[in-house]
């Protein structure tokens, strides 16, 4: 196990790269050869503005990263944060911390998207992709990254988080991100359990429904219990999801890459549900 943790502590950046470049190639060929969908579209063509927004997601997350260095550095060095007041085998500190780095930096940064409209409309380029694929996971725009970082930080100090598993829970993150998005169809058999344990594809495709009440649920990235726990778990027959956002119609998987840009700058649109999404402010 420590022998595990020194090898994602030691792994440099570039070679994280190759984890999600490897990622997104493993499940773009599994896309062929059981998709979920059978999406008439150019597959490439519609990789281009998802590609360019993994590209920036990657360059802000490199550039700042010296930020979660010294966040954990100093947890380290003040014996503050949750695992630096508890005293538990390596194993319980492994999945405690990367358990709670996934509730913070993932689920709640992910639920503040989509409950406070200015964050939300930087949150909305993820879901106009109408044709959700493995490529669609880092569909994030640049200040997305930036808001999604902040969160991330803010995990690192409360957790108290040693960078071995930080390492380690954002090379889970990735891979199962681009798991959970990708246009594949497990047996539903396989899907339920997994689906207990971590975010499944299905259990993921659910909130990416155009409409309300489902947009605002299955909040999770690695671990689905906090959705279980929190009230935001739900669940949609595959026939019946419709990808985009319902009070976006005319933003898709062809809007250019500018205009994606531009979107968070735009009137922002009331829900078309909102009773449902009332708590919006």
């Amino acid at each position: 196990m420590e022998s595990i943790l020194y090898y994602f502590e030691t792994i440099p950046s570039s070679h994280r790269s190759i984890i999600l470049i490897g990622g997104i190639a493993f499940f773009w060929c599994i896309e062929y050869a059981t998709p979920l969908f059978g999406f008439s579209y150019k597959k490439f063509k519609h990789a281009i503005p998802n590609i360019f927004f993994t590209v920036t997601t990657i360059i802000i997350n490199f550039v700042l990263a010296f930020i979660l260095f010294q966040t954990s550095d100093w947890t380290i060095a003040n014996s503050f944060g949750v695992l630096q007041w508890l005293s538990l085998p390596l194993w319980a500190t492994i999945l405690l911390g990367v358990a709670l780095l996934d509730l913070i930096g993932a689920w709640l940064a992910h639920y503040a998207q989509h409950k406070i409209k200015r964050l939300w409309m930087f949150h909305l380029i993820h879901h106009t992709d109408n044709y959700v694929d493995t490529t669609t996971a880092n569909r994030h725009h640049p200040g997305e990254s930036f808001i999604r970082f902040i969160f991330t930080t803010l995990a690192v100090f409360i957790v108290g988080t040693p960078i071995d598993i930080i390492m380690l829970y954002q090379s889970l993150s990735v891979i199962l991100s681009q798991f959970n998005h990708a246009n594949i169809s497990l047996p539903k058999q396989v899907d339920r359990v997994i689906s207990w344990i971590i975010v499944s594809p299905d259990m993921h495709k659910v909130h990416h429904h155009h409409m309300l009440p489902y947009t605002d649920t299955n909040y999770g990235n690695i671990f689905s219990i906090w959705d279980r726990i929190f009230r935001t778990y739900s669940k949609l027959p595959n026939q019946d999801l419709v990808y985009g956002v319902d009070t976006y119609p005319e933003v898709n998987s062809n809007t250019t890459i500018l205009k994606l840009l531009k979107l968070p700058f735009t009137k922002y649109r009331l829900p078309i549900n909102t009773k449902v999404n009332s708590k919006f402010f």
